[in-house]
C-alpha cells in the first residue's frame, strides 16, 4: 500500500472521532504564499509527490489558475499528520487572495474552525491581510500565524538575524492589533498571537523549510543558522531538519480547536435558533447521534458527476441513501454519494459525522449557504456576510440563437458554484447581464462559460454598477392609488452611517420579519434613530431601512405587507436611473384608506406607495454613487512621476505616499469606471517595475458636473428615457 493509500485509510477511521480532527483554513493577501505552503502540507502528509509540491500547486487545479499564477477557488483537501505518536485529521481549505475572488474566502470561513493567516514577510501585513482577518474573526475562527518569504529577508534585503527578528516583531504587533480590533471579546486575550506558545511560525514555503520557537528548541536551529544556511544556498538541508509540514500542522494540532471545543462558541454566534432544541443542542455538542445539520459553503460543478455540494456537518451523521431536506426548498433529497475530498480527488466513504467537511452529490436544488437538515423545521443558518457588492456588470449574449437555452442554464450553474456573481434576466431588452467583483472575476466567469461549458458568446464592454441615493430630506409626498381612494405620505433622508455599518456587519438582519425585536429596535436607537423610528421599523432592503411612524390609522397593519412591497421595489430600482438604492431611511408618516378592502389591493396600494416614495426621493435631490477602489502601488522612487499621472488621468487622488526602502508605496483611491485596463496601462507606464494590489472601498459621490451625462448613458442603455425627470413625481413640485 502506497504512502497515498494507507494516509487515506487512516483518515477514514479517524472521521469518526472530533477530538482527532482540525478543520482549518488558509487565508491571505494575494501572492503571500498560500498555496505553495497548501501543497507542500498535502506533500508532507503523503498525500503528493514532495519533489512536485509547490510547484504542481495541486489545489490550484483549475486550468485558468495554473495560467494566471493565482488562487480563483477556494479547495479543500484532507490529511493525516502524526503529533506525539497520535493520529489526526487535518481538513484543509486553500482560499484566494485576491480581491476579486472574496466571496470564497468568506464562504471557506464558514466550514472551519481556524486559519493559518499567512504574511509576506517582505511585504508585511497588507489591506487583503486584513480583510481576511476580519471574515476569519467574524466567523469565530481562531487564527495562527505563518510569516513567509524568510529567505528574501535574507537574499534580497540582505538582513542579519537581528534585524529580521526585528521585522518579524513588527508584522507580529501589526496582526495582533488587527486581532485585538475585530476579536470577539471573550477571546481577545486567548488569541492574540505569543511567539513562545509557539503560535507563530517562521520559514519559506516554496523551499519547504520552517522554524517556530518551540521547535528550536528541539532542532537546535536558531535564527542565525537560518541565516548561515540560506546564505549558503543550502535550504534542502534546512528542510530535512526542519520540515515545514511538521513545525505548521503541529502548530496547529497545538493552538487551533477540534470540533468539539469550536461548535461551542461558533454555533451561537451562525446560528440563531433556539440552543436548548434537539438541533441546538446537537450542534453546540457536535453529537453524531444527533439530527444531520449542515451548511453546503460551496458547489463544485463536475463534468462527470455534476453538481458536488461541499460543506461543515454540524451534527448527526451523513450516510449514503439517506434522505434529507434543504432549507427553502420543497420535498427531500437523496445522498446518492458521499466523499473526502483530496484538491481534485474524491475519495468515496459510505458516512461522514459532525465535525467534518463533506462533499455529498445528490443535493440538486443546495446552493453556497444553503442549510441541509434531517428535521424540516430546522432554523436556517445566518447567511454569510460578504463585504463588497458586486461593482461591475457585462451584458451577454449567446452567438447562436440556437444556444439561448443552454446559455440560461450554464448561467444558473456559474452563478450557483460562485454565488459573488449575480446573473440578472432584463425582461425588456431580453439581456442577460453577469455582475462580479471586479475585471478579472468576470473575466474568469467568461472563459468558464465559454471554455468548461463550450457556449459560444459576445459581451458588451464592462459597465459599472451603480447606487443612488439622496442629500438631504426630501418629503413628505403624497402618492395616491389610480382610484383615488388611498393616499400614501412618505418622508425620505439619508440613512445614520452608523446604522449602514450594523446591516452590512448582520447585526441587524435583511427583511420583514425580525425575531427580536426588542434587541434591533435598541440597538438602533443606541445608534441615532429616535425612539418612534426605531419602534416602527417594518423592513429591511440592502443597506436601506423603511419604518411606519403612524399612529392608529385603520386597515393600514392589512396594507403594509404591500407598503413593503412598494419600498422594496424603489430600493431596487431608484428614481433616477434605474439602480439599486442605498443608505435611505423611508418613513410613512401619514396615510389614508379607503374601508373597504377591495378598494385597497395590490393593483391600488403598490403604485401609490412607490410613486409617493420616488416623489420624496426626487425632493431629496437625487445622487449617484459610483463604486471606488482603494489602490496600493509599490513603485521605484524614479518613476514615481509616471504613477501619478496615470492615477490622475482616471479620476483617482492620492491619499498617502510611504517610503519603503528605495521604492515608494503610493495609496490611492481610484473610480472603478477609471480602473478598465489599469493593469496593462500601469505595467507600460512603469516598464514593468510596478507591483500593486486594490480593494473594493464601497461608494462616493459621483462630481455633480458629470452626474447628468453618466445617468443619460446608463438610461440610454437600459431603454429608459433619456431624461430622469418624470412628470408624475413633478407635477406637486
Amino acid at each position: 500500500m502506497g504512502r497515498k493509500e494507507d494516509n487515506i485509510a487512516k483518515a477514514s477511521k479517524l472521521i469518526n472521532h472530533p477530538e482527532k480532527i482540525r478543520n482549518m483554513g488558509i487565508a491571505a493577501h494575494i501572492d503571500h504564499g498560500k498555496t505553495t505552503l497548501s501543497d507542500n502540507l498535502i506533500a508532507g502528509a503523503g498525500m503528493m509527490s514532495e519533489d512536485l509540491a509547490g510547484k504542481q500547486l495541486m489545489l490550484d487545479f483549475d486550468e485558468q489558475e495554473q495560467a494566471r499564477g493565482i488562487t480563483i477557488n477556494a479547495a479543500v483537501a484532507s490529511m493525516v499528520h502524526v503529533h506525539n505518536n497520535e493520529e489526526f485529521l487535518i481538513n484543509l481549505i486553500d482560499t484566494p487572495g485576491h480581491v476579486d475572488f472574496g466571496g470564497d474566502v468568506t464562504r471557506a470561513m464558514r466550514a472551519v474552525d481556524g486559519a493559518i493567516i499567512v504574511v509576506d514577510s517582505v511585504e508585511g501585513v497588507m489591506p487583503q491581510t486584513e480583510t481576511v482577518i476580519r471574515q476569519a474573526l467574524r466567523e469565530r475562527v481562531k487564527p495562527v500565524l505563518f510569516i513567509n518569504k524568510v529567505d528574501r529577508l535574507i537574499n534580497e534585503l540582505r538582513l542579519n538575524s537581528d534585524e529580521m527578528q526585528k521585522r518579524f516583531v513588527k508584522i507580529i504587533n501589526d496582526v495582533n492589533k488587527l486581532l485585538t480590533k475585530y476579536t470577539p471579546k471573550e477571546f481577545v486575550k486567548e488569541w492574540q498571537l505569543n511567539v513562545q506558545d509557539g503560535k507563530v511560525a517562521f520559514g519559506s514555503a516554496y523551499n519547504n523549510w520552517a522554524i517556530s520557537v518551540p521547535s528550536m528548541k528541539e532542532t537546535k536551529i536558531s535564527f542565525k543558522d537560518i541565516v548561515d544556511y540560506v546564505k549558503a544556498g543550502n535550504q534542502k538541508e534546512l528542510a530535512k531538519k526542519s520540515q515545514l509540514h511538521t513545525i505548521i500542522l503541529t502548530m496547529v494540532i497545538q493552538h487551533l480547536p477540534n470540533p468539539k471545543q469550536a461548535q461551542a462558541y461558533r454555533i451561537p454566534q451562525i446560528w440563531k435558533g433556539n440552543l436548548e432544541s434537539v438541533n441546538g443542542k446537537a450542534m453546540m455538542t457536535c453529537d453524531p447521534e444527533g439530527p444531520v445539520n449542515m451548511m453546503i459553503t460551496k458547489i463544485i460543478v463536475d463534468p462527470h458527476a455534476g453538481e458536488i455540494a461541499v460543506g461543515r456537518v454540524f451534527s448527526g451523521t451523513l450516510k449514503r441513501g439517506q434522505e434529507l431536506y434543504i432549507l427553502g426548498t420543497s420535498g427531500k433529497f437523496k445522498l446518492q454519494t458521499l466523499a473526502m475530498m483530496v484538491g481534485p480527488d474524491r475519495i468515496q466513504i459510505d458516512s461522514m459525522s459532525a465535525g467534518n467537511i463533506a462533499a455529498v452529490i445528490g443535493l440538486k436544488s443546495a446552493i453556497a449557504g444553503s442549510t441541509v437538515a434531517a428535521l424540516s423545521d430546522m432554523e436556517a443558518f445566518e447567511p454569510m456576510m460578504h463585504y463588497t457588492d458586486p461593482v461591475v456588470t457585462l451584458a451577454i449574449e449567446a452567438k447562436h440563437t440556437s444556444d439561448l437555452p443552454k446559455l440560461i442554464e450554464v448561467l444558473k450553474t456559474v452563478s450557483k458554484a460562485d454565488p459573488s456573481i449575480q446573473v440578472n434576466i432584463n425582461q425588456e431588452t431580453g439581456e442577460h447581464l453577469i455582475s462580479g467583483m471586479g475585471e478579472l472575476h468576470l473575466e474568469i466567469t467568461l472563459y468558464r462559460v465559454r471554455n468548461d461549458y463550450k457556449v459560444d458568446v459576445t459581451t458588451s464592454d464592462p459597465i459599472v454598477v451603480y447606487r443612488e441615493t439622496v442629500e438631504h430630506q426630501g418629503g413628505p409626498f403624497e402618492g395616491k392609488s389610480p382610484n383615488k381612494h388611498n393616499k400614501f405620505y412618505f418622508e425620505v433622508s439619508p440613512l445614520e452611517e452608523s446604522i449602514i455599518a450594523l446591516i452590512k456587519d448582520g447585526q441587524i438582519p435583511q427583511g420583514s420579519k425580525f425575531k427580536d425585536r426588542k434587541a434591533i429596535t435598541e440597538l438602533l436607537q443606541a445608534n441615532g434613530l429616535d425612539r418612534e423610528e426605531a419602534r416602527g421599523l417594518e423592513c429591511i432592503e440592502g443597506d436601506n431601512l423603511m419604518t411606519d411612524v403612524t399612529k392608529g390609522i385603520q386597515y393600514l397593519d392589512e396594507t403594509m405587507e404591500l407598503l413593503i412591497d412598494s419600498f422594496k421595489e424603489v430600493m431596487n430600482r431608484g428614481p433616477l436611473a434605474n439602480e439599486r438604492v442605498s443608505g435611505l431611511k423611508v418613513k410613512l408618516v401619514d396615510a389614508k384608506l379607503h374601508e373597504d378592502s377591495i378598494h385597497r389591493g395590490p393593483a391600488q396600494v403598490i403604485p401609490a406607495g412607490r410613486n409617493s416614495i420616488y416623489g420624496a426621493i426626487c425632493r431629496g435631490k437625487r445622487i449617484l454613487l459610483e463604486p471606488v477602489q482603494r489602490v496600493y502601488i509599490n513603485v521605484p522612487q524614479d518613476i514615481m512621476g509616471s504613477v501619478t499621472n496615470e492615477i490622475q488621468q482616471r479620476r483617482g487622488v492620492v491619499e498617502e505616499m510611504n517610503t519603503e526602502g528605495d521604492d515608494i508605496v503610493i495609496i490611492s483611491k481610484i473610480p472603478v469606471s477609471g480602473m478598465f485596463g489599469f493593469a496593462s496601462a500601469i505595467r507600460s507606464a512603469t516598464g514593468g517595475k510596478v507591483l500593486w494590489s486594490s480593494e473594493n472601498e464601497g461608494y462616493q459621490k459621483v462630481p455633480y458636473e458629470l452626474q447628468s451625462d453618466i445617468v443619460a448613458k446608463i438610461r440610454t442603455r437600459k431603454g429608459l428615457k433619456s431624461e430622469p425627470y418624470d412628470e408624475n413625481y413633478y407635477s406637486s413640485l
